[in-house]
């Protein structure tokens, strides 16, 4: 079972148990370094928000068959696969808490397991004739990585303006999650016009999933994620960008030129923490994550009242208030 996030998961518990042995069986290598490898992502697997999601979808919007499965598997793996590349690109030598491929068996090895999950997800679909599914998933793909790369092309020169940060999020991050709600209720035999629905309340939850994550950047030394890591690697987050937005001509010259040049000295980045709560930054990413969770629950109230329903309620809730 996946590591415990709320009572949310409970309609699907049994669903998550079963999917388990089938995302196993999906990712099985007759090459015994590929299959090694395989157990080792299945153990350091995080907490599966996203299958989770899938199966809550499918059940709010219709009835969870095998290929709600199929569906989940194929995020998963598609997702692994995106998550084995990052560390490469990052050079990051932990995920989760563990160790990540590219630590364990380096560079090249990560790279080649990135793209055999890619073409297990890809088989999966083609193989079962799940095209609408496949389409979902490889459309957020492909957003993603055109997401991270208009960050890094942004990051150059940190014109970041509120349009663009929304558009990146979205593709960053949202798509990924909207291509779980829209799944789950294609797999559950949903109408296409529920299918739309469910995968704009996706991409709003996701939208505020990703602004909890840039708050975090500002909190206290108790959340997960380091103080300031933003700042330190030139990501215009929201926080940031209301703040200069709202700062006079030559207190937004400073700030930007501070990150542009002394963005690793941690003095200097306290300094632009505090600018940034001193102007309102927080408060207002805050109250634009609540408005997407409020837009989110309002579209997740279009479908009647269930377990399902409710847990995906609960899933909301969870994103908005937790800890890291």
């Amino acid at each position: 079972m996946p590591k415990v996030l709320g009572d949310f998961q409970r309609p699907v518990k049994d669903q998550m148990i079963e999917f388990e042995k089938k995302f196993r069986y999906f990712m099985k290598s007759d090459v015994a370094l590929l299959d090694r490898i395989m157990s080792y992502i299945v153990k350091s697997k995080g907490k599966q928000m996203r299958p989770i999601m899938v199966f809550l979808t499918a059940g709010a919007t219709g009835k969870i068959i095998d290929q709600t499965y199929r569906g989940a598997a194929l995020i998963e793996l598609l997702h692994t696969a995106t998550l084995v590349h990052d560390d490469v690109v990052d050079d990051a030598d932990y995920r989760r808490g563990f160790f990540s491929i590219k630590a364990l068996w380096k560079n090249k090895t990560a790279v080649l397991v990135g793209d055999y999950l890619l073409s297990k997800g890809l088989l999966l679909s083609v193989e079962n004739e799940d095209f609408e599914l496949l389409k979902y998933v490889s459309t957020a793909v492909r957003e993603m990585s055109e997401g991270e790369l208009m960050q890094i092309e942004k990051a150059r020169r940190l014109d970041i303006t509120e349009d663009v940060y929304f558009e990146i999020i979205r593709q960053k991050t949202a798509t990924l999650i909207a291509a779980c709600t829209a799944v789950g209720a294609s797999s559950a035999g949903a109408s296409q016009e529920v299918v739309d629905r469910m995968r704009l309340m996706g991409e709003k939850i996701g939208i505020a999933f990703q602004i909890k994550d840039d708050l975090f950047d500002y909190g206290t030394d108790e959340i997960g994620k380091p103080l300031g890591i933003d700042i330190k690697e030139k990501k215009m987050t929201l926080p940031l960008i209301y703040a200069l937005n709202n700062a006079g001509w030559l207190k937004k010259r400073e700030i930007i030129f501070k990150i542009k040049t002394q963005n690793t000295n941690q003095k200097v980045v306290r300094e632009i923490i505090d600018f940034v709560r001193q102007s309102g930054g927080l408060e207002y990413a805050e109250k634009t994550m609540h408005e997407y969770i409020k837009e989110g629950r309002a579209i997740l109230d279009e479908l009647p009242d269930s377990e399902y329903r409710q847990a995906l309620h609960e899933l909301i809730t969870y994103v908005v208030e937790r800890k890291k």
